[in-house]
């Protein structure tokens, strides 16, 4: 019987348990062993791999975060330790590892492939970012937006009370993926984002008018990339003339009990990434556009830069504009 295993890489994501699960019970389905590696590529290269069974994956898929946990490993840049880590995954005879990460997790397993011999490997893009190239989708974006549309609509309500401005800066990295959904779908007054360019005098301009036929609060969401949340908080007082406050969410938009949408993905994700195996893709990313999910070479995902939907930043441009 031949063995797979699987790991979490780079940051956590809700729906990494979900997809845990489906992948110990669709192994057993395929006729594998699952197995699983705690702690990454670090886990990886210490030999921290274990056999996983049903016991290992109840009552998880509810749950953030990963159980298998997840780590950033510096370590595996260097050769040595990098054989070290393929070592040990010959030491227990296994065919097959599945990666859960971002493209660094993906740079890290071509290094593995490029240098092992036999072993079969697999990606799921997983990273709130949203910012791989090759797929419209990542593992855990869902959720991660549905918990900034919750915090967001509870500081509407405080906002409303005392007439406020308050700037949300939401996580994203260099990618204002999530800032912008999150302005859209929360009916924000204002986004900032690193891929659409902003005058903050055509924003005052559209403002007063817009508390001259009466509005009297403001809700702007701002990408963590610009670094420049006080800044606009400042400007709400001194160019708007309406206190204001900054709401950073932090990690919390990491965790939380994954979504619907999110359990269906990493179900999703692990079949294609597992069926792929069997028929042979030796070294790939699994990939959802156009509504389907299929397989595209590393090169193509890890090492091309994500372009946001071009009708998406069209949108997303009407923010300040004069109306």
């Amino acid at each position: 019987m031949q063995k797979i295993a699987i790991l979490c890489s780079g940051g956590d994501v809700s729906g990494m348990n979900p997809a845990l699960k489906r992948f110990v019970e669709y192994s057993k389905v395929k006729g594998l062993r699952p197995y699983f590696v705690q702690n990454g590529f670090e886990g990886l290269i210490d030999n921290d791999i274990h056999e996983a069974g049903y016991s290992d994956v109840t009552g998880i898929i509810s749950r953030g975060g990963t159980k298998i946990r997840s780590a950033r490993s510096a370590r595996f840049m260097e050769q040595a330790y990098r054989k070290q880590a393929l070592d040990n995954l010959k030491s227990h005879d296994i065919s097959y590892l599945v990666i859960l990460g971002g493209d660094g997790s993906f740079k890290g397993m071509q290094l593995l492939g490029d240098e092992s011999d036999g072993i079969g490997f697999s990606g799921i893009p997983s990273t709130i970012d949203n910012d791989i190239a090759g797929t419209e989708y990542c593992l855990g974006v869902d959720t991660a937006l549905n918990t900034i549309r919750c915090a967001i609509d509870s500081i509407r309500d405080t906002a409303s009370s005392f007439s406020r401005a308050f700037v949300v800066e939401v996580m994203g990295r260099e990618c204002g993926y999530l800032a912008l959904v999150s302005a859209l779908t929360s009916g924000a007054e204002m986004c900032l984002i690193p891929e659409i360019p902003y005058e903050l005098d055509e924003y005052k301009t559209c403002f007063h008018k817009q508390m001259g036929e009466g509005r009297e609060y403001f809700i702007a969401v701002v990408s963590e990339a610009l670094k420049n949340s006080e800044q606009i908080a400042q400007w709400f007082e001194d160019e708007i003339g309406v206190e204001s406050r900054i709401t950073v969410l932090g990690h919390i938009q990491r965790g939380g009990n994954p979504t619907v949408y999110d359990r269906l993905m990493a179900f999703n994700f692990v079949t294609h990434a597992i069926d792929g195996l069997l028929e042979g893709k030796r070294s790939s990313v699994v990939c959802y556009s156009k509504g389907g999910f299929n397989h595209k070479k590393i090169e193509d995902v890890a090492f091309k830069q994500y372009q946001m939907n071009e009708d998406m930043l069209k949108v997303g441009a009407e923010f300040g504009s004069k109306r």
